[in-house]
């Protein structure tokens, strides 16, 4: 099935053909279904913080930064902005310049209202030599949306998600990149007044990313008074998927090439392993909002991550009682508890092991990374 070309196109990506095997099998096989055990509720999976422990956890946050604390932000920032534009790029191959649908009628009813439409403008004057209204006025939406969405325009169609202007804010629009810049300027400065920021992007988009890094930064540390190092990396080759045809055997392309797709968002993982930090905050691209909004996303992002620093600082602490050897039985039922109604992790074969047993089980499962997600309600 693989022919020497095959097998060094895949090995220069990290794949062996083993795990093309695995692929195609999972294919024909299809994926087994999540079994959900039961839904989340407070107690079980959410633990609801009274006002007096949300002070304490922003309280332990800041003692965990100004103690020198690592921490950085990582921002899948890979995808582009293609499905956002899905009902645009639909009225421009549909034909007619006369919206007839409600979203395409809400936007030009709202044009005006976007962060984008003073640069929309004017590339329309520019490329067009006329501005939206006149266009607007003339019956040629459809020329409109192709200045915003197409290659000769704005090409918002085929930029990321990250470089798009985004939000009006007082003096001008910002990007998703910025508000992600900011953020971290909120609640992610470390005690040398340093920011470090991660962004996952597409290999084509690498240089857009860096010129708009090197603009926005400089703006972003005199504002905010701290430094930023921000780096990046590119979803890894070797966790890229086998294109395949409708009976699941390999697709190939005209030239007879294997055709791969990445993997989604899950695939970072590798990315994210390779982040050296005491704590990683993990938020998606065009998961932001403006400065006039952000009040409630810094609380609670404080609010979690000293909760977590909490978390770890007493799993060390029942990790050095077991690893010391000085340990009493009531010491372990404590931890199994702490497991319970703080992480969330149960084992009702618990009861049946011995001392031994259960302080190699409990440490086994206080070792391990700890994810803390927020909700506000």
């Amino acid at each position: 099935m693989l022919n020497s070309e095959d097998i060094r196109v895949i090995k220069e990506k990290g794949i062996t053909p083993e795990m093309i095997e695995e692929q195609l099998a999972r294919f024909k096989s299809g994926f087994p279904f999540l079994k959900i055990k039961s839904v989340a509720t407070v107690g079980d999976g959410i633990t609801r913080l009274t006002a007096e422990e949300q002070n304490n956890c922003e309280t332990t946050w800041n003692n965990f930064l100004s103690a020198g604390g690592s921490v950085e932000k990582f921002v899948p920032a890979s995808g582009a902005a293609s499905r956002m534009f899905k009902n645009l790029f639909a009225f421009v191959s549909g034909g007619e310049n006369e919206p007839k649908t409600d979203f395409m009628k809400q936007f030009f009813a709202q044009i005006e209202n976007f962060a984008f439409y003073p640069t929309l403008n004017e590339t329309c004057k520019k490329v067009l030599g006329k501005d939206i209204k006149s266009l607007i006025a003339e019956n040629r939406q459809i020329d409109v949306v192709k200045m915003l969405i197409e290659p000769e325009g704005m090409n918002y169609g085929g930029l990321p998600k990250g470089l798009l202007q985004f939000h009006k804010v007082p003096n001008g629009v910002h990007s998703p990149l910025e508000e992600h810049l900011e953020e971290g300027a909120q609640y992610a400065t470390d005690s040398k007044g340093t920011v470090h920021i991660h962004f996952t992007v597409s290999p084509e988009h690498e240089a857009e990313f860096k010129k708009m890094i090197a603009a926005k930064v400089p703006q972003v540390e005199k504002e905010w008074g701290v430094k930023f190092e921000v780096t990046m990396s590119f979803q890894k080759p070797s966790t890229d998927t086998i294109a395949v045809n409708m009976d699941n055997t390999p697709f190939r392309d005209e030239d007879g090439k294997l055709l791969f797709r990445p993997a989604g968002h899950g695939a970072l993982i590798e990315n994210l392993n390779d982040i050296n930090a005491d704590v990683v905050f993990v938020k998606n691209i065009d998961n932001v909002v403006p400065r006039k909004l952000r009040d409630i996303t810094v609380k609670y992002k404080k609010i979690i991550g000293g909760y977590l620093v909490m978390l770890q600082k007493q799993i060390d602490a029942y990790i050095k009682k077991i690893d010391s050897g000085k340990y009493t039985i009531e010491d372990l039922r404590e931890m199994i508890h702490f497991l319970h109604d703080r992480l969330y992790t149960r084992y009702v074969g618990t009861k049946e092991l011995d001392d031994s047993e259960l302080a190699l089980y409990v440490r086994k499962k206080l070792n391990r990374p700890i994810r803390v997600c927020g909700v506000v309600k």
